[in-house]
């Protein structure tokens, strides 16, 4: 019997999330989502579990993970699209600013990441996915957004670290860095933009479940731009 391959989510309950939960379990992941708060409208599936916890709490999130490894022995998969957004430049940004930034985008990344990169390197196998910025990418483009551009800037050297650490392991870091993603939100912030230059919570799914399957095995390191047409 084949084993029931296991994904993990964080933000489950948001548009990037929904779209990863629902395109995991369409190719027959048990998926556990961890969110903040339960939802009415979340997803239904027999190989769902929604889990609430904190994910600044490293504690709970230890437990959560601990929980889901003794249940299913292994973690094949973690996308981690929990995070916020924060305008402001250097003027309007003071360490409160930057400390809620970097809380929300990294220390709720970190949380999950560290325990589940410890079990995917024990069993030797594993993906795991943290949701960059392009001002994440390259600071010089963070104009006007200070804290966010800083606080999504540490995952792509948090995936350096853990991709250096895991060399010879069958686990990989990759940082998704998305365009504008299509979402009612950003519709109503830009009425005036084309949205059909931006990509939908559901492509960006597409790329993340390819970036986990064996036909992207080989791929290491990966920091995956998915801009469309921007």
């Amino acid at each position: 019997m084949q084993k029931q391959k296991v994904a993990i989510v964080t933000g489950a309950n948001g548009n990037l999330g929904t779209a990863v939960v629902e395109k995991f379990l369409e190719n027959e992941y048990t998926v556990i989502g961890i969110v903040h708060k339960r939802t009415e409208t979340g997803v239904e599936h027999d190989q769902y579990q929604e889990v609430v916890g904190d994910l600044s709490n490293e504690e709970d999130c230890q437990k959560i993970i601990a929980g889901i490894v003794e249940k299913y022995q292994s973690i094949d998969a973690a996308i981690l699209t929990a995070g916020g957004f924060a305008m402001g430049n250097i003027e309007s940004t003071g360490m409160a600013q930057i400390q809620q930034q970097c809380q929300l985008n990294f220390l709720t990344a970190y949380n999950v990441a560290r325990p589940v990169f410890l079990q995917m390197v024990q069993q030797n196998s594993g993906r795991i996915f943290l949701i960059g910025s392009q001002a994440g990418l390259n600071t010089a483009h963070a104009k006007g957004v200070t804290a966010y551009g800083l606080s999504k800037s540490l995952l792509f050297d948090l995936a350096k670290i853990m991709n250096a650490e895991s060399k010879g392991k069958n686990v990989v870091t990759s940082v998704i860095v998305p365009g504008i993603i299509d979402t009612a939100q950003n519709r109503k912030d830009m009425p005036d933009k084309d949205f059909s230059e931006w990509t939908t919570p559901s492509q960006i799914a597409d790329v993340v479940y390819f970036y986990s399957s064996e036909e992207a095995s080989v791929i290491r390191e990966p920091v995956i731009k998915v801009y469309n047409k921007l």
